[in-house]
């Protein structure tokens, strides 16, 4: 199967989704996750329509910003944990960073921001601790309103939403619950209007995600098939 072809049966499954959930396939959005595959296959998706990429590595995504210049109107994402030394080397890059988990982070990012020489606001979100794993990075959901209130305070930043990884299931029905406590900790914390962005699902439970609420859903795997070695 293709890229283009991929691309076009996880659209599908979007569509489907959302059309069961009584929602609009327009209101969720494809980040393709390209974790470890070359700036090619990025090509090849880009030429097939598909816009907002994600990245988990921060020298990953450089080097592929770099070789992939050429396409403006092509949007980066950062889906991994971002260390606050690296905020400088990525802020300026960024349609959106999807895992922001504390006031230090924001507020270095910030600080960057306000630096640099094109100076604009980022889009965040906040990553949540959804099941309390220790080996996972997010926000524990009882210090969400502080984090929220932060962000909010800071000019180089707009918040746009939630973020969160379940534990991994086998079945992914196991991953609905979790997604539905995302959804309800928005609506505990300002509703949509506040926090328009809900992004979770992935390859296995993207349809679940789409049930919950999710506006952007993760897919790596269904898009570019399994991941070769890690770049370095």
């Amino acid at each position: 199967m293709t890229i283009a072809e991929a691309l076009r049966s996880v659209r599908a499954r979007i569509g489907a989704a959302a059309q069961a959930a009584g929602r609009d396939a327009e209101a969720v959005r494809l980040v393709a996750v390209s974790k470890t595959h070359p700036a090619s296959a990025v090509r090849e998706a880009y030429e097939a329509g598909q816009r907002d990429f994600g990245e988990n590595y921060v020298q990953e995504l450089l080097q592929k910003a770099e070789e992939l210049a050429d396409l403006p109107d092509l949007r980066w994402h950062l889906i991994g944990h971002l260390q606050r030394n690296k905020a400088k080397l990525v802020a300026p890059l960024l349609s959106l960073l999807h895992t922001v988990d504390s006031v230090e982070l924001a507020r270095e990012l910030d600080k960057r921001l306000a630096a640099s020489a094109s100076p604009g606001t980022l889009p965040v979100l906040v990553e949540v601790s959804i099941a309390g794993e220790e080996q996972k990075h997010g926000l524990a959901p009882e210090h969400l309103a502080e984090l929220l209130q932060g962000i909010e305070a800071l000019p180089r930043l707009a918040l746009h939403g939630l973020m969160c990884v379940p534990p991994l299931t086998e079945d992914p029905a196991g991953a609905l619950p979790h997604f539905q406590r995302l959804a309800r900790l928005r609506d505990e914390h300002g509703g949509a209007s506040r926090l328009p962005e809900l992004s979770m699902g992935m390859t296995h439970d993207l349809e679940q995600a789409v049930a919950a609420g999710a506006t952007l859903v993760r897919v790596g795997t269904a898009i570019f098939g399994a991941r070769p070695a890690a770049l370095r």
